[in-house]
C-alpha cells in the first residue's frame, strides 16, 4: 500500500467511527446534552490522534480492528479539552463556527464537556484484554498532565515572569503529551517492545510541541480560514506566547517598554493592538527565531522514529503525517 493510500485508508476508519458514534447520538435525551457534542465532533478537525494511534499500531504490525475504539476515545477527550478551553478562554470561534458556550450557553458546554470526558472512558477502555490496565495508565497519566498544563497556561496569566523553560513545560503537558500518549496506545495495542513504544512516545511528544510553536506563529501571522479561530488572540489576551516572551527576552529597553505597555493598556481597539505588538514581533524576527526552535524539536521527533526497528514503508507514513502536519502555511 502507497503511504498516502495507507493515510487515507486510516482516515476512512476514523471518519466511519466518528460518524457512527454521532448517529448514535442522534436521539439521545436530554438532548440539550448530547446535541453540543455531536455538533462539536462535526466540526471536523485533523484527528491527529486517532490517526497517530493507528498509524502506530500499523508501525509495529498490530491490528487495526484492535485501535479503533481507543483510538476514538482519544478523539473524543481531545474535543472534550478543546470545549473546555473555550469557555475558559472566552472564545468565540472555534475551526470558523460559534464556540458550544457561545451556540448554547456556558452550563451547557461544562456539562456536555464532562460527558464527553466519560464518553472517551468507555471508548479507551475498549482496548483489548491483554494490554488493557497499560493503556489505562498510560489515558488517565495523559489526562491528568493535559489538565495540568492547562492550570500552568491559566496561571501564566497572572504571573510578571514566566521562562521560556516554563513555557515550553506548559505546552508540552497541554498539547503534546497527547499525542505522544496517543502514539504510544497504539504501540502497547499492537503488543510493541517497551523501549519501541517509549521511542514512539518520544516521537508523539516533540512534535507536538514543535506543532504547538506552529500554532503559535499561525495565531499571530497565518489567515483567518488557515487557523479557523480568531487571528491574533493570543495577543488580544495577552497570551504568554514563545512569540511574546522571546521578545520580551532580546528586546532593547524602549521596545520592551512599548510591548509592556500594550498588554497592560486596557479598553484600547484590539485591531491596533494586534497590528501594533505584530510590529514588533516583525521588528526583532521573532517568527524567525520561533521556526529555529520548533524545527529543533521538529528533528527530535524524527530522531526518535529513526530509532525504531521495522517496515520502511510503515515508517514512511509516519514521517508523511509529520510533513503534512509541519507544512501548514506560515
Amino acid at each position: 500500500m502507497q503511504v498516502l493510500d495507507r493515510i487515507e485508508s486510516f482516515n476512512k476508519f476514523i471518519d466511519f467511527e466518528i460518524e457512527s458514534f454521532n448517529k448514535s447520538l442522534l436521539h439521545k435525551k436530554p438532548i440539550n446534552l448530547y446535541a453540543p457534542i455531536k455538533y462539536t465532533l462535526e466540526l471536523g478537525g485533523k484527528r491527529l490522534r486517532p490517526l497517530l494511534a493507528l498509524l502506530s499500531c500499523d508501525l509495529f504490525d498490530g491490528s487495526i480492528q484492535d485501535v479503533l475504539k481507543p483510538a476514538l476515545g482519544l478523539e473524543i477527550f481531545h474535543n472534550f479539552t478543546l470545549l473546555h478551553d473555550d469557555i475558559m478562554d472566552k472564545a468565540p470561534l472555534r475551526r470558523n463556527q460559534p464556540t458550544v458556550h457561545k451556540k448554547w450557553n456556558t452550563d451547557i458546554a461544562i456539562l456536555s464537556g464532562d460527558t464527553m470526558f466519560v464518553q472517551s472512558f468507555q471508548y479507551v477502555m475498549q482496548s483489548p484484554e491483554f494490554c488493557l490496565k497499560e493503556v489505562l495508565e498510560i489515558f488517565t497519566k495523559t489526562a491528568i498532565e493535559v489538565c495540568e498544563g492547562q492550570q500552568m497556561d491559566m496561571d501564566f496569566e497572572t504571573q510578571s515572569q514566566v521562562s521560556i523553560a516554563q513555557y515550553i513545560k506548559m505546552i508540552e503537558l497541554k498539547t503534546s503529551v497527547l499525542l505522544a500518549g496517543s502514539a504510544k496506545i497504539g504501540a502497547v495495542v499492537s503488543g510493541a517492545r517497551p523501549e519501541d513504544a517509549q521511542h514512539i512516545y518520544e516521537f508523539g511528544k516533540n512534535l507536538g510541541i514543535a506543532f504547538q510553536l506552529q500554532d503559535d506563529i499561525l495565531d499571530v501571522f497565518g489567515s483567518k480560514n488557515l487557523v479557523g479561530k480568531q487571528t491574533g488572540g493570543d495577543i488580544v489576551s495577552n497570551k504568554k506566547t514563545y512569540l511574546l516572551l522571546k521578545t520580551l527576552n532580546i528586546a532593547d529597553r524602549y521596545k520592551k517598554e512599548e510591548l509592556e505597555l500594550w498588554m497592560h493598556t486596557k479598553q484600547v481597539d484590539p485591531n491596533l493592538k494586534i497590528e501594533a505588538v505584530k510590529a514588533i514581533y516583525e521588528y526583532f524576527d521573532v517568527k524567525n527565531l520561533a521556526r529555529e526552535e520548533l524545527l529543533g524539536f521538529y528533528n527530535k521527533s524524527l530522531a526518535h522514529l529513526e530509532k525504531i526497528p521495522c517496515n520502511k514503508a510503515k515508517k514512511e507514513a509516519l514521517t508523511a503525517f509529520t510533513q503534512n502536519l509541519m507544512d501548514r502555511e506560515n
